[in-house]
């Protein structure tokens, strides 16, 4: 039996966007329906902030993903329903207990080098990447106990029980297969060619010219026939907003993914004539805006004093003021977007309320001293782009007002990320996360004590460790019934806004600006986050 037949689609819908919801204009996929694709030239697409490496194999930050899926596969992709469809792998079945998968693959696969793809490069970034240092792959493919290769061409995951979030993963972005000729037996943190990268995918790697642009090359042997169209792809790196709205705007970059233009200039943006914006390719992420607290601070490891700091943060307010309407208040871990898994049943709810956050913080030992503070932390936020740094100063200005004291760091990406996961150097840590298409795989890792792992981003920083949450978290991975998987997420979502180890603030709504003149931008559920083979220029 294929798992095709056996896993029925994600759920998904956009709800809470008011603003974007009359901006939009017609589907880039319905409008170019009757267009044929042309072949050549050169994307000008824009990246920001500027990748730390090429590969998401042990970091994945979005603007990795929007790079690196050009030069890697995945076994599988996604169409528009939220299928898996073929891509290095052709075909697979599951076993009837579940605990065995087997993929036949895509033969006369080259690597960008001209050494063969086989089922040995499938073996090893399963077990040594996907398992051991990818930040997800702890949780999402924890039931992989091995993988067999009988053939070059056939991988055989062998399962210690089923696992039905496996099939979520699997995409280029996710599940990157990586050469083991290259990787085997050196340190895969700083192999070298996690900056020069050889993959399989439609792209070749060229040159990547720090803190200016990234150059791909069309990759003349791509085994899909005739893909990809363009002969280049150039990422640029334009640290500031206005520029980068002044670049689209000129005609000199046609494509920026992930919200690259200042909020405040998208309704300008959707009314000119040679642009366009599209929420479509961000359904794999559901994205939401979140405030995590470092547990090994004592004043934040006492529950009321992260109840009044969720309660002295007016989460509409926030969504008006510096998402500009893009978003809606969060409930908990798993955004509304995921109908399958969402709840608000019995998940307690901290509304805004300042009298009560000062009672609390009264009741947990911390009055207003003669200077009105109470305590001071500190704030590392993602900085990603200007409204996140905007975030971040909402929610300063919002704790002043019950008297404790934020201090805001500003660092690039890098410097956050070892901040934040290497040297737990944060009292409060705001940014976005992305639970996916199954929230197996991103929301599982900021609560399970297993999680937790230095130096490796986008896991537990909080240091948050409750064994019966570790045994919720366990239940829903070995859990083969949908039905009662389902019900044991909604626990999840329960005991997540119990202990408030992390406050989920805001559903966010991501965008892409496109010039009209490209053609062939996705709908699937990680459009925005997989390669541009199909992509093509009419100009």
């Amino acid at each position: 039996m294929t798992i095709r037949a056996k896993r029925r689609p994600f759920l998904f819908g956009i709800a809470g966007l008011p603003i974007l919801a009359g901006l939009l204009l017609s589907s880039p996929a319905h409008a170019q329906a009757q267009l044929q694709p042309k072949r050549g030239g050169t994307l000008q697409a824009i990246v920001q902030p500027e990748p730390v490496v090429l590969t998401n194999a042990y970091n994945t930050s979005f603007p990795i993903g929007v790079v690196a899926t050009n030069i890697f596969d995945g076994l599988i992709t996604f169409d528009e329903q939220q299928r898996p469809q073929p891509s290095l792998a052709t075909s697979w079945t599951v076993s009837d207990d579940g605990k065995t998968i087997t993929f036949k693959l895509r033969q006369g696969v080259k690597w960008h080098d001209g050494k063969e793809f086989t089922s040995a490069d499938v073996q090893f970034s399963a077990m040594e990447i996907w398992k051991k240092i990818h930040p997800r792959g702890r949780n999402t493919f924890a039931a992989i106990t091995s993988v067999d290769t009988p053939d070059k061409y056939t991988a055989v995951f062998r399962l210690s029980h089923p696992s039905l979030v496996i099939f979520s993963s699997l995409n280029a972005n996710e599940g990157q297969i990586l050469p083991r000729h290259l990787y085997e037996g050196t340190d895969i943190l700083k192999n070298p060619y996690n900056l020069k990268p050889i993959g399989t995918g439609p792209f070749r790697f060229k040159e990547w010219q720090r803190g200016q642009y990234i150059v791909l090359e069309r990759n003349p042997s791509y085994w899909e026939p005739n893909k990809p169209y363009l002969d280049r792809l150039i990422f640029r790196v334009i640290p500031d907003a206005s520029s980068r709205a002044a670049a689209l705007e000129s005609g000199d970059a046609q494509y920026a993914p992930f919200d690259q233009v200042p909020l405040s200039d998208v309704k300008r943006i959707a009314a000119l004539p040679n642009l366009a914006i599209s929420l479509d390719g961000y359904a794999w992420q559901s994205a939401y805006v979140f405030l995590e607290f470092n547990l090994r601070n004592p004043v934040l490891q006492n529950i009321k004093v992260r109840q009044a700091i969720a309660h002295a943060i007016d989460k509409q307010a926030l969504i008006n003021t510096v998402w500009y309407g893009l978003g809606k208040p969060a409930t908990g871990p798993i955004p509304s977007s995921l109908k399958t898994f969402y709840t608000a049943d019995g998940v307690p709810q901290y509304n805004f309320d300042p009298a009560k956050a000062e009672k609390l913080l009264d009741e947990a030992g911390y009055p207003r001293k003669a200077d009105g503070v109470r305590f001071r932390l500190n704030q590392e936020y993602q900085n990603f782009h200007e409204t996140f740094k905007n975030n971040a100063e909402f929610i300063r200005q919002a704790l002043k007002r019950v008297g404790i004291e934020v201090t805001i760091r500003n660092r690039d990406i890098a410097g956050h990320l070892k901040a934040v996961y290497t040297d737990h150097d944060f009292d409060i840590n705001t940014g976005r996360w992305v639970p996916t298409l199954d929230p197996e795989v991103g929301s599982f890792r900021h609560y399970w004590s297993k999680a937790i792992a230095t130096g490796v981003p986008w896991t537990n920083a909080s240091g948050y460790n409750n064994l019966k949450f570790d045994k919720l978290i366990e239940s829903i991975q070995v859990e083969p019934n949908a039905k009662k998987r389902v019900e044991l997420f909604h626990q999840f979502q329960r005991l997540a806004e119990t202990d408030l180890p992390v406050i989920p603030l805001i559903e966010q709504a991501n965008f892409t600006v496109y010039n009209k003149a490209v053609h062939g931008l996705g709908k699937a559920p990680d459009a925005a986050l997989s390669s541009l083979k199909n992509v093509w220029l009419d100009q």
